[in-house]
């Protein structure tokens, strides 16, 4: 469906995914269902987007993001492409649950080649919720798609009135709209009611700059995280080994460590060929190389600055390209 602005309005993509903003709750209780209304239902209750762009929709799917898949990544990215080589648009918006977003966010950063903005935006609030927020998260996104400095900034995520790049957004809390947190290297801007204020621009490889590509990739290698805890076993490692993993990224305690145990299993994991990433369960910091673990002798990878759920995000493209250890760490560095 295209709308009828005036037609010296910006160009936007609107492609819909679901999730809590287009929720309805369920009768007498606290309790929704994800994706319930369609983003024509969406466009329609916020009739101020006309005054900010001719939208383009198209749903691409209608599912909660915790039910987000690898499948569902590649046909977003191919309709978020497909749209973005259109020359007449201007940027393309997704909505999405907050579960994943993140998630989906910096695998469309370092898969979609284009200079034009691609907006993420969600809300923590159903749409038939007391003082829902997703027509205003929505109503800001297309504010930012459509202007031309959010160029070149890779993929964002717009909620709460904050901009956040997709390298750095982390769901930080269950219920709270103010759940997404930029702890590394801060927020890309904020923006109010429409209007923008951007910060500095991303410093790690993105985008248009990507060594990563799709074509040609009907799936993408399995990658599984284990999280570490006190007491833990190999079972977890050897499970996963023999259900065919690729990659494995640990969720380590502290700066990516692993008790003596598991990780005598990560180390035969590697040997045996499957990459493994030790990141931290923390939430914050940098995971560095051969602090208390020896990765050089192990032959593991260092998250660097990336969550478990970004490290694996990361991990599976790298492997799409490489299984040499050297060169996937490089990429760990890079992006």
């Amino acid at each position: 469906m295209a709308s009828s602005a005036a037609p010296s309005l910006p160009h936007i993509r609107l492609l819909a995914t679901g999730g809590t903003i287009a929720g309805a709750q369920t009768t007498g209780g606290r309790g929704y269902q994800a994706g319930k209304f369609s983003i024509d239902a969406l466009v329609a209750a916020v009739p101020q987007l006309a005054t900010l762009a001719r939208l383009d929709v198209e749903q691409v799917a209608a599912i909660g993001s915790q039910d987000m898949s690898e499948a569902v990544w590649l046909k977003l990215a191919a309709r978020t492409q497909a749209a973005l080589d259109t020359p007449d648009i201007a940027g393309a918006v997704i909505t999405h649950g907050t579960d994943t977003m993140e998630e989906t966010a910096f695998f469309l950063n370092l898969v979609v080649r284009a200079e034009k903005p691609v907006v993420l935006v969600g809300a923590m609030r159903p749409a038939t919720a007391i003082s829902a927020d997703g027509p205003m998260n929505l109503y800001n996104a297309i504010a930012v798609a459509g202007r031309p400095a959010a160029r070149g900034r890779g993929v964002l995520v717009v909620a709460n009135d904050e901009i956040h790049f997709a390298r750095e957004i982390a769901k930080t809390d269950t219920t709270q709209v103010g759940t997404f947190n930029s702890g590394h290297r801060g927020l890309a801007g904020l923006v109010n009611a429409g209007r923008l204020h951007l910060y500095a621009p991303p410093v790690r490889r993105h985008t248009a700059q990507s060594e990563f590509s799709l074509d040609g990739v009907a799936a993408l290698p399995r990658v599984d995280i284990v999280y570490a805890h006190a007491g833990m076993g190999r079972e977890l490692i050897d499970a996963t080994v023999r259900a065919g993993a690729r990659g494995l990224v640990i969720a380590g305690v502290g700066d990516g460590n692993l008790g003596a145990v598991p990780l005598a299993a990560a180390a035969e994991a590697a040997k045996a060929g499957v990459a493994v990433v030790r990141s931290s369960r923390t939430g914050g910091g940098v995971v560095e190389r051969n602090i208390e673990v020896d990765d050089d002798k192990f032959g593991f990878i260092a998250a660097d600055e990336l969550n478990p759920q970004k490290a694996r995000v990361l991990l599976m493209l790298g492997l799409t390209r490489t299984r040499e250890v050297r060169a996937l760490q490089e990429m760990f560095f890079a992006y």
